[in-house]
């Protein structure tokens, strides 16, 4: 069958206007690629952004006295709540990303969550170590605010109990004390070797894309990482649960 030069004139509007439309279609599709892309950039380093504020702002709490303790103490709650906001949204445009960028954008996204926590638990290491000097404080004033008289046979039984008392609680609170710094420790060390794991894992899934692994590999690898972090809040759990009986021990 041989197609005659009036059809091939006919035909090349149509092809032309189906390939133009293509063309804007791809045009469209690469744009909204680009705006999604600056749209997590920008979120992304915002959230960057108010992590630095909040680690500024637990410097300030842990100098902070009166009523300025619970002022800031607001501030940095809103600000990890903000946070913790950011990460929910960062997490649905992460699903959004090409294929090719959506594992490193998953992985910085991941960082921010750990940070997140890693503040929160900074936030209530200060609250408690702001209860236990209140609490001292408390238990100080009620001594020296206790009247003692000569004839009252009771008096030094009631003394000693109280230094006792009080020699526990501050033996449990050094006790506490240094649990935390060594839990704070093992948390460090945990995050460093997260770190380098998902440095590693990064590695591994350029090779991958390089060397064009099946899909099946990818997923391999991915639940890999969802076991190594289960593995890492197992930890933190036994770590807390260990700390609990040591200081229901203390006490």
């Amino acid at each position: 069958m041989f197609i005659s030069f009036h059809h091939l004139s006919f035909l090349t509007p149509v092809i032309f206007s189906e390939w133009q439309s293509f063309s804007n279609f791809v045009f469209i599709v690469k744009k909204n690629f680009q705006l999604l892309f600056v749209k997590m950039e920008s979120l992304y380093h915002q959230t960057n952004k108010v992590i630095q504020e909040v680690q500024n702002d637990l410097s300030l709490l842990e100098r902070a006295t009166g009523q300025n303790v619970h002022i800031v103490e607001n501030e940095i709650q809103a600000h990890i709540d903000m946070i913790t906001s950011h990460c929910e949204r960062l997490d649905m445009l992460v699903n959004k990303e090409p294929v090719s960028r959506r594992a490193n954008a998953k992985m910085r996204v991941d960082q921010l969550k750990y940070d997140c926590q890693h503040l929160q638990a900074a936030m209530r290491h200060l609250q408690h170590k702001r209860y236990q000097r209140e609490e001292e404080e408390r238990e100080r004033t009620a001594l020296l605010s206790r009247k003692f008289t000569p004839n009252e046979q009771d008096t030094s039984i009631e003394m000693d109990h109280a230094l006792r008392h009080n020699t526990q609680l501050q033996n449990s609170h050094r006790g506490l004390d240094d649990l935390l710094v060594a839990g704070s420790s093992v948390l460090g060390s945990l995050r460093e070797q997260s770190v380098t794991l998902k440095g590693t894992q990064k590695k591994i899934l350029d090779i991958a894309n390089m060397l064009g692994l099946s899909n099946t590999v990818m997923r391999l690898i991915e639940k890999r990482t969802s076991q190594d972090k289960i593995i890492l809040f197992v930890g933190m759990f036994v770590t807390v649960l260990i700390m609990y009986i040591v200081i229901a021990y203390l006490i």
